[in-house]
């Protein structure tokens, strides 16, 4: 009876002493999680949305006191991979669009007919290294603007576009990305520079759509 019993206590010590290293193994995070840092991890295959950062405003910039200023915008990405932390998640932009856009200073141009990103998706990476930084690959976006003689049709291109997610308001900025004109006609700037702030971003696959953070 006294062996039984020591097998027992033995047994129960070592079943105490697994039991919480598989919660650990259970709870480990990956780049992307969903309602705090730590929290649920984003699925593959995951459904992100976010709109203009409220109080912000998107700028197509052409020149000093030139471009183009959209006061709403918001984009869609697909979760493509989100390892376990430290790592690079990965996702799809599969949608983005503009509104409410007004052109200043480019000459002959009278009004913002429409922006159009073309040849979606674009690949993107967000890594937890520091900062946080965000890559988006060969973006590709016509400007058509509205002239008095007609549309003034501009292409722009930018072989990477780097930004940053952000904890603490659970956001993705890009600051002053430089594209460069692909094609168009005279009218249309060289080159101009990108700048906006997306958030918060959102998991729509997930009910109560929580908020993204990078681990």
């Amino acid at each position: 009876m006294r062996k039984l019993l020591l097998a027992a206590v033995s047994m129960a010590a070592l079943l105490l002493g697994i039991a919480p290293m598989t919660a650990a193994s259970a709870a480990t995070h990956h780049v992307l999680t969903v309602g705090r840092v730590g929290g649920a991890n984003v699925k593959v295959g995951a459904i992100l949305k976010a709109s203009i950062k409220a109080g912000t405003k998107v700028t197509f910039l052409t020149g000093r006191s030139a471009g183009i200023t959209c006061k709403t915008a918001q984009f869609t990405a697909r979760v493509t991979s989100n390892p376990k932390a430290p790592g690079t998640a990965r996702e799809l932009l599969t949608a983005q669009s503009f509104g409410r856009c007004t052109v200043h200073g480019i000459s002959g141009a009278t009004g913002v007919k429409s922006i159009k990103l073309n040849r979606l998706p674009y690949k993107t990476t967000i890594k937890d290294s520091s900062g946080d930084p965000v890559t988006v690959s060969g973006t590709n976006t016509t400007l058509t603007l509205r002239a008095s003689l007609g549309a003034i049709k501009c292409t722009y291109k930018a072989a990477i576009t780097k930004g940053h997610a952000s904890n603490a308001s659970q956001t993705i900025t890009f600051s002053k990305q430089v594209f460069r004109l692909q094609s168009g006609v005279n009218a249309c700037p060289k080159k101009g520079t990108f700048t906006a702030a997306f958030g918060p971003v959102l998991d729509t696959s997930v009910h109560g759509r929580p908020h993204v953070f990078v681990n």
